[in-house]
């Protein structure tokens, strides 16, 4: 019995070392979750579940009607926007190398998938340290999240349509998080009005109430969902418990809070996006690339993590869909 225990000891302080688990966070509060063996690291905001209204109860535009009850159970969400600092080490196993403490990636984190390497600089020459990734597609944006999943052992993935909505409003009603006066967003986020049509370090303007930063502009924002203009009908005087449109198809996917070039319209918490083909059209590759967006410099991701974790199967079916071929 002791031998079995001391056992378990070593397999498990063998896979933190090599920076495959990390202590679970038992307490639903904001953690920063460090990835054993490297200095780096981020920060998870901790979401209350509750029931909020989703969409535009007036004006707003046809896609973000009815507005309709939505019930969501408590979730973690990131800080801030992932940054180049987080992302460049997914995207080159070289730089990963030089990010741990021993020099060397372990197998099983480098058996996951990388990106192809960009043809471009895609900072855009809108700056690395601190500021937003970008221009990764869906897929990749998954692939990350797996990639985080192998070296920590947490389920990291894209937020839903309507998880973004409600972390974004924290409690609020209004046209955005802070209220209905658009003087106001100079205060809150980088948009087309302020942002020198660049990307900004992240966290440099106010947060919402829930302690998240830039949840509107700077980059817009993945989301699972498949973009469906009419989804919300089907929602029309229900309760929708944690709704999600499934992904099926390439184009288009949905994405949220508007971005460093948006006019303040596209910045409000109702306000929906959606990728196009255009976002690839001078990608030279045939078929075009899985993994970037060449013409996009302006999406990028925030991460989510539930409080319930689904089982090792689920988790690999969410992150193992085949990559569908762009034309």
């Amino acid at each position: 019995m002791i031998t079995n225990i001391v056992k378990k000891s070593v397999i498990f302080f063998s896979l933190l070392t090599a920076g495959l688990w990390t202590v679970a966070q038992t307490k639903h509060e904001r953690y920063t979750q460090k990835l054993s063996g490297t200095n780096l690291e981020f920060s998870m905001e901790a979401i209350p579940g509750g029931m909020f209204t989703m969409g535009s109860v007036k004006d707003g535009r046809d896609d973000e009607k009815p507005a309709h009850q939505v019930k969501l159970d408590p979730f973690w969400m990131g800080t801030f926007e992932v940054t180049w600092d987080l992302y460049e080490p997914f995207v080159y196993k070289d730089l990963e190398a030089t990010r741990t403490l021993d020099g060397a990636v372990d197998p099983d984190v480098d058996a996951v998938t990388r990106p192809t390497k960009p043809y471009l600089d895609m900072t855009f020459g809108m700056g690395k340290e601190g500021h937003p990734a970008l221009a990764m597609t869906h897929y990749n944006a998954i692939q990350f999240c797996k990639w985080l999943y192998v070296r920590t052992g947490e389920f990291y993935r894209l937020p839903t349509e309507a998880e973004w909505e409600y972390a974004c409003r924290a409690g609020s009603q209004t046209a955005y998080y802070f209220g209905d006066d658009v003087t106001k967003l100079t205060e809150y986020a980088w948009f087309a009005a302020n942002s020198d049509a660049q990307t900004s370090p992240v966290g440099k303007k106010k947060p919402n109430a829930w302690g998240l930063f830039d949840m509107l502009g700077n980059v817009a924002e993945w989301t699972y969902d498949q973009y469906i203009p009419d989804f919300y009908q089907q929602f029309a005087d229900k309760v929708a418990e944690d709704p999600v449109a499934i992904p099926t198809t390439l184009y288009p996917h949905s994405v949220r809070g508007g971005s460093f070039e948006s006019q303040a319209t596209d910045l409000r918490s109702a306000a929906r996006g959606a990728s196009d083909p255009f976002w690839k059209q001078l990608d030279p590759q045939i078929p075009k690339s899985n993994w970037w967006f060449p013409e996009a410099p302006f999406v990028g991701l925030r991460l989510v993590r539930p409080v319930v974790k689904p089982s090792p199967q689920e988790i690999m079916s969410y992150y193992d869909k085949a990559p569908i071929k762009d034309f």
